[in-house]
């Protein structure tokens, strides 16, 4: 599969700032259920414990904890679609980017800041301020310029490499279904 350059990957900048502000959709949920093994799932169950039901998440653990523990404020990772469509260039490849949900919806820090909640299908998620970025894992797979990209000044302003989320409130999402920023009255 061919690797994006930085130029081209910068290309798509506008289609990804495009994405819907306050009502977007769920295009695809994925399971870790171990290390490098993903399930597309057509539905799932979003847990205030487990976080996507089935995923490695709370199995793995953290890297950035001195005990180990999963950290919850990285429970759950968001993928605006436009930007693994862009970075994969084929919808099988997207799930290899290792979030669990990619959506149709603008991520950015000025539209979804920390504290922000959505709700997708019947469950609720909160981002949080943890930052995701490309890894060396991401760079194996989607290229160097693509690590470059999405961990640049704007890439980490748009979330490009995702966001981080945890469940506030569990419930059954499904591919199709609708994301949508709750307001304060809602939260």
């Amino acid at each position: 599969m061919k690797q994006l350059r930085r130029l081209e990957l910068e290309a798509g900048l506008d289609h990804i700032r495009a994405s819907p502000a306050d009502y977007g959709t769920l295009e695809l949920i994925v399971r870790r259920p171990a290390e490098n093994e993903r399930e597309a799932l057509a539905e799932g169950m979003l847990d205030l414990a487990e976080g996507l039901v089935g995923d490695m998440w709370q199995r793995r653990g953290s890297r950035d904890k001195v005990i180990g523990s999963a950290n919850l404020d990285r429970q759950i990772t968001v993928m605006n679609a436009r930007c693994a469509a862009l970075v994969a260039q084929d919808p099988e490849r997207w799930q290899l980017a290792g979030d669990q949900l990619y959506v149709d919806f603008d991520l950015s820090i000025v539209n979804v800041p920390a504290g922000t909640r959505l709700r997708i299908g019947s469950a609720v998620i909160e981002a949080t301020s943890e930052l995701h970025l490309g890894c060396g894992k991401f760079q194996r797979r989607f290229g160097w310029d693509a690590v470059l990209f999405v961990n640049s000044r704007t890439g980490r302003e748009l979330r490009l490499r995702g966001m981080s989320a945890r469940v506030v409130s569990g419930g059954a999402i499904q591919t199709g279904d609708k994301v949508r920023k709750l307001t304060d009255v809602e939260s």
